[in-house]
């Protein structure tokens, strides 16, 4: 497992610290006014079922190679990233700063308010539904919400869901293979 200390929330920046910082341009600003209330865990692989590549870095970064890989065709219209990348190292990246709106969850609705993006924070795990995710990355993904609640007190237990769960009819990331009994 990795010994990573804990990390802390730069408010000025938005940035975790200590942690990668790579700057996606999928990204916008915040509605004004609005709480950051929410984490949104998904789970991601590029090509689909393979990991430690750096697709997913360049496609959340804009720079993938569309056709390095024929899945990637069917992904080169969209223009997403999120907040945090965890990948099955335990190795964390930033894409984009807490304080601005990350293209994550897509159409989305949660607890009748609509637009999660406007109010969530965004956390991929490189895997799949199909395969458990590895200890370090339950181990990081607690360490990043411990720092994620202090700094946004909205954020309670009840307000840390799946992409599945505000984009049911679309989604179904982390899947079956994500166990919440670990967080």
């Amino acid at each position: 497992m990795i010994s990573t200390p804990s990390f802390t929330i730069n408010n000025q920046t938005g940035l975790l610290q200590p942690v990668i910082y790579r700057a996606s341009s999928h990204c916008d600003d915040r509605p004004p006014q609005i709480a950051i209330n929410l984490i949104v865990i998904h789970g991601i692989s590029l090509p689909p079922g393979e990991f430690g590549t750096t697709a997913i870095e360049e496609f959340f970064c804009g720079k993938l190679n569309y056709s390095a890989h024929s899945f990637f065709a069917t992904i080169a219209h969209l223009r997403v990233a999120s907040h945090l990348l965890i990948k099955r190292s335990g190795d964390i990246i930033q894409f984009v700063p807490f304080n601005k709106r990350a293209w994550h969850a897509g159409e989305s609705c949660f607890q009748g308010q609509s637009h999660c993006n406007d109010f969530s924070i965004g956390i991929e795990l490189e895997g799949t539904d199909e395969i458990p995710y590895e200890a370090n990355q339950y181990e990081q993904l607690k360490k990043i919400i411990v720092a994620l609640r202090q700094t946004y007190p909205g954020i309670t237990e009840d307000r840390i869901v799946g992409h599945a769960d505000i984009a049911p009819n679309r989604k179904t990331d982390p899947g079956r293979s994500f166990d919440w009994n670990k967080l």
